[in-house]
């Protein structure tokens, strides 16, 4: 495989904090949230009645011709003004001369939002009484009815990378993966690989996503993964804390632009940081829980640590790695397991390993999630600061590492570790470093 080295040359977000970088950045830092009662749909009657919703947000805004993409699924709008802010903070914009062959596409995406109201309405209009069951020909003539194929196409999880290869002319390798919450992780560190043995020169990475919907809400209330802290939801995100109850929904898109070193070097690029190590691994365990020991997410760590050639154990003034990204989700199992993981892979270092979860502000963005958590990780070793765990009031006695709770703390920091750990036992960690 090539040598070829990657480095970070833009980055851009769409988040229920913020749409730009730097007003994301500022609430991070001041420890905020946007967390409020949901009102795309009445959640009165679930368990869980509040989320972190992405407001205020018009993709048309970020998009050369609206018309060119009609009614985009609300994960490709939010993909589209993630990747447009990527691709001008890039420079890229006026670049004269830029092969797009050699521009690709590798998104962690998920699916748009179900239509809903018509699947049930079709649904119902077959339903049968006396026999209980559906009657397929009066499902198949209300479906005709009901359902709209645009709509049924847009909120597929391939649309994304089909709509930001139209914007941008982009004819490249194109990929997506749906590895629940670690694919925008996933998709970044494989799209590092596909730069690296030559396939591409520049590719646009990261993830997009919203379970913001009926069926979203239902099925993580009934895996009991989400909180229930219906009378104090600005404070139910609790990572680390001894009274965490399972995290908050967000949504959004999380978009960087990846070159290879010569490539950035030679057009004058600005670059941010370089990718230096990528981990995957399976936990071979169950579909919804972490293995107890931890040996998958420590596997990913391993491997990512490897290829960037850090001794996670090396002794000395500064530990190998200065800031932990952690999955942090506030679900009982996986910061119990995460810091298990931890401490295994770093040994003594891991108490000296600042680690926090901005998921305690931005919610749990899913397949987006790790891409937003790398994003802010290269603005940690730009702007000297650390965002805080918030709502880490109660301590768990058994969970002793360096969460930072409650305020940011100013912090040198040249090397981050970003893990990403999804159902299904998929476990990925990305490591970027200063250029």
């Amino acid at each position: 495989m090539s040598t070829r080295r990657i480095v970070i040359t833009g980055a851009g977000w769409i988040t229920p904090l913020g749409h730009d970088i730097d007003s994301v950045w500022q609430k991070l830092v001041a420890g905020e949230t946007n967390v409020a009662a949901i009102d795309r749909f009445d959640a009165s009657t679930f368990p869980t009645t509040f989320a972190n919703q992405v407001r205020d947000y018009d993709w048309r805004e970020y998009v050369d011709s609206a018309a060119r993409h009609g009614a985009p699924g609300m994960h490709t709008a939010f993909a589209l003004g993630a990747a447009r802010q990527a691709w001008e903070s890039a420079g890229l914009g006026d670049l004269q001369g830029l092969d797009r062959r050699r521009c690709g596409l590798y998104l962690g995406s998920g699916e748009g939002v179900l239509d809903f109201d018509s699947y049930s309405r079709t649904s119902l209009s077959a339903w049968r009484n006396e026999s209980s069951d559906i009657d397929d020909a009066a499902w198949m003539q209300a479906a005709s009815n009901y359902i709209a194929c645009n709509y049924e196409v847009a909120q597929e999880p391939n649309e994304p990378i089909s709509h930001i290869a139209r914007e941008f002319g982009l004819r490249g390798p194109a990929f997506n993966c749906l590895t629940a919450c670690a694919a925008s992780t996933q998709a970044i560190g494989e799209a590092s690989d596909i730069i690296r043995r030559g396939d591409a020169d520049v590719m646009v990475s990261g993830g997009t996503h919203t379970m913001l919907h009926v069926l979203g809400i239902t099925g993580f209330n009934r895996l009991t993964a989400l909180s229930t802290r219906s009378d104090d939801y600005r404070h139910a995100s609790q990572p680390f804390s001894r009274t965490r109850d399972g995290f908050v929904m967000g949504e959004g898109s999380g978009v960087l632009i990846l070159e290879s070193l010569d490539h950035a070097i030679a057009r004058g690029a600005t670059i941010h940081a370089e990718i230096t190590g990528y981990g995957s691994s399976a936990d071979a365990y169950r579909i919804t829980d972490i293995h107890p020991e931890g040996r998958g997410p420590a596997s990913a760590m391993y491997r990512a640590l490897a290829e960037a050639g850090i001794d996670p154990t090396a002794s000395g003034e500064r530990p190998p790695v200065q800031y932990i990204s952690a999955h942090g989700t506030g679900t009982q199992e996986n910061d119990s397991i995460e810091t298990r993981a931890v401490k295994l892979v770093f040994g003594d270092n891991a108490p000296r390993i600042p680690m926090t979860s901005i998921k305690s502000m931005m919610g749990h963005l899913i397949c987006a999630a790790g891409a937003v958590e790398l994003i802010a990780s290269l603005l940690i070793m730009q702007r000297g600061m650390i965002p805080p765990t918030i709502n880490l009031t109660e301590p768990d006695p058994e969970l002793d590492l360096d969460y930072v709770p409650n305020k940011a703390r100013k912090a040198d920091v040249d090397t981050c570790l970003s893990n990403s750990f999804g159902f299904g036992g998929q476990n990925d960690t990305l490591i970027v470093q200063r250029p």
